[in-house]
């Protein structure tokens, strides 16, 4: 269902608030996924938010907060968090670093990472302002939660 929406090459899912919504629940319609508190809203024609969670298998979640604009098809503005229980795993942000050279392949974007997280950044290719992320952020969870799982296995 979600490939179908991405195919269509005519249609940007950041370009009104009816398609970004139905891209949303279409990402959150799998197998891995529990809940989603995730709403997507606007109040004006040109403009919207995402946010809420995401609850996976295993008691991993992913929080996340976008800014929409539909006019010209962006995220404005963005984090996602992803938790294990209540450990923060790591984020991503578009809060700009420019003096931070290991950051310029991908400014703004960039992923904080462990050890220590707030400070710690690398460059985000996956992630963009120009077409909808969060596919991506949620594959990467789901990879995290299945490789874990093949820990416990084995």
């Amino acid at each position: 269902m979600l490939s179908s929406c991405l195919l269509k090459m005519d249609i940007n899912p950041l370009k009104s608030l009816r398609e970004y919504s139905r891209f949303v629940a279409e990402t959150a319609d799998r197998p891995t996924v529990r809940n989603s508190t995730v709403r997507v809203w606007s109040d004006s024609p040109y403009t919207g938010v995402a946010t809420g969670e995401i609850f996976f298998s295993e008691g991993f979640r992913l929080r996340m907060r976008e800014e929409l604009d539909f006019d010209a098809g962006l995220i404005t503005s963005y984090g996602y968090e992803a938790y294990r229980g209540q450990e923060r795993l790591y984020w991503y942000d578009d809060f700009p670093h420019p003096h931070d050279p290991s950051l310029a392949s991908t400014f703004p974007h960039h992923k904080h990472v462990p050890p220590v997280i707030k400070r710690n950044r690398v460059p985000a290719p996956g992630i963009s302002s120009d077409r909808p992320n969060l596919q991506s952020v949620v594959q990467e969870l789901e990879e995290i939660i299945e490789k874990e799982k093949s820990l416990i296995i084995k």
